[in-house]
């Protein structure tokens, strides 16, 4: 262990929490009476949020850099058992298929770094497994939210929440995410599951895709999934 790294790095953890923490304290005075404009709530929300989820991966990345599976930890008596984040795999008719257990955040002010960070995380968890390199030249983004929440608006001009899985696809699978490289198509259903499947498209496949979409099929594995589970993962909705 590199000790002097440790203690830099948690002495950023406990600045971030201390932050998160203030942050908290603001929202719970408005369970004893006190007033915010909803902007003002809005936009203490979303802080609030990045704090905790900016000290989780900080956690996450000191995990993983500092002891990288050592003692345990993630199969200590009293600690519950979660989900996969999610999972990945080439499926349809051979585009990259990932399916997030959670539904896109809604946020306005500050950016979703915990959504890039779990994608990242799977494409990476599936290029090593599978010791493939995925690098696309262009390509089509495909978000396609499953849900059964009444009004969501995370499609929404003014949300940034989706814009996350644009950010995480920069610099690891295509070189640069501007309207000449990268293509993005938004759509959602009516679903009791509330996950969020993203595909990874080439531009040639675009319109197979859209067909495989409407037979219900596009997300059909022609592979067995690679999934990422971390014992500091977590779940927004």
């Amino acid at each position: 262990m590199n000790e002097e790294r440790f203690t830099a790095e948690t002495k950023k953890i406990q600045s971030v929490i201390a932050k998160a923490s203030q942050k908290a304290g603001a929202l719970s005075a408005l369970s004893d009476g006190g007033k915010m404009n909803l902007e003002k709530l809005q936009l203490t929300l979303e802080e609030t949020a990045y704090f905790f989820e900016s000290a989780t991966l900080y956690l996450r990345a000191l995990c993983e850099t500092q002891m990288p599976g050592a003692g345990g930890y993630g199969r200590r008596d009293g600690l519950e058992f979660q989900l996969p984040s999610g999972h990945i795999e080439i499926a349809g008719a051979g585009w990259v298929h990932m399916q997030l257990d959670t539904l896109l955040p809604h946020c306005r002010y500050m950016p979703a770094t915990w959504l890039t960070d779990t994608v990242r995380q799977l494409l990476s968890a599936y290029m090593q497994h599978t010791n493939f390199r995925l690098h696309f030249k262009q390509m089509l983004l495909v978000i396609d939210e499953h849900s059964d929440v009444d009004g969501r608006h995370v499609f929404d001009q003014d949300n940034k929440g989706w814009k996350a899985v644009s950010n995480a696809l920069k610099g690891l699978v295509i070189d640069d995410d501007d309207q000449y490289h990268l293509s993005v198509h938004m759509m959602s259903s009516r679903s009791a599951e509330n996950v969020c499947h993203i595909s990874l498209v080439l531009p040639e496949s675009a319109e197979e895709f859209f067909q495989y979409h409407q037979k219900g099929i596009a997300y059909n594995p022609l592979e067995p999934s690679v999934s990422s589970c971390s014992s500091t993962s977590f779940q927004l909705v």
